[in-house]
């Protein structure tokens, strides 16, 4: 059933066999792509990039084909692109992941194997998506209240936070304007059944109507 479609093991690969697994790979790819749109944002170059990785990754495992020589050869072109990536998010690295696998798997021959892993983590990535289970991390935020260097930060907002907040850390204090503030930040997790601009609101009452920055965290990973 997992068995290659190349039927000859020493290296010599047959054209129809290299154009089944190159035109399997496009169509899978572009599954790939079709499921990142459909569960997170998304730009019109990834999705470009979802659908021809596959095939440059098939390209790759046919051209290697158990030459060492070649393999270390990949393994340097790729840590070159690794060190020219950008920031990406989790789900941008997963599915970049995925489509590396496909490309993979088509590059070893194993066409059933990929179809089967591209139908069963397209299916789990859809479902995970659209379940609330993990939605409480949605409600995670990251605050920056600046106050002045003549208040004491350190229990300053401590009813505002038992009221609002079912969690809360203080990450970091920096100073701002030459000393005279001090910039807070906290990561917390709002509660969902209070409302955010009387949060701010009661925040503002306290720094003075100073600067406040109330924001989402930014999922962004080295890919």
């Amino acid at each position: 059933m997992l068995t290659s479609i190349y039927s000859n093991s020493t290296g010599n690969i047959e054209l129809w066999e290299i154009a089944v697994c190159s035109a399997t790979a496009i169509i899978l790819g572009f599954i790939i792509a079709l499921t990142h749109m459909k569960t997170s944002k998304y730009s019109k170059n990834f999705l470009v990039t979802l659908i021809v990785l596959p095939i440059l990754v098939n390209a790759v495992i046919i051209m290697v084909n158990g030459n060492l020589g070649t393999s270390v050869a990949i393994v340097g072109a790729f840590s070159l692109v690794r060190f020219r990536s950008i920031p990406g998010t989790s789900k941008e690295i997963l599915s970049v992941f995925f489509a590396m696998t496909v490309g993979l798997s088509l590059g070893m021959g194993h066409i059933f194997f990929a179809c089967l892993v591209t139908a069963f983590t397209s299916i789990s990535i859809v479902l995970f998506s659209k379940i609330n289970f993990f939605e409480v991390g949605n409600q995670e935020r990251i605050l920056k209240v600046t106050v002045p260097e003549n208040l004491d930060y350190t229990n300053m907002f401590e009813d505002i936070f038992k009221e609002y907040t079912k969690q809360v850390q203080l990450e970091s204090v920096k100073t701002t304007n030459m000393g005279s503030l001090f910039e807070l930040h906290y990561r917390l997790v709002f509660d969902r059944s209070k409302n955010e601009k009387e949060f701010l609101d009661e925040l503002r009452v306290k720094n003075g109507n100073l600067k406040i920055s109330f924001s989402h965290p930014i999922d962004t990973t080295e890919i």
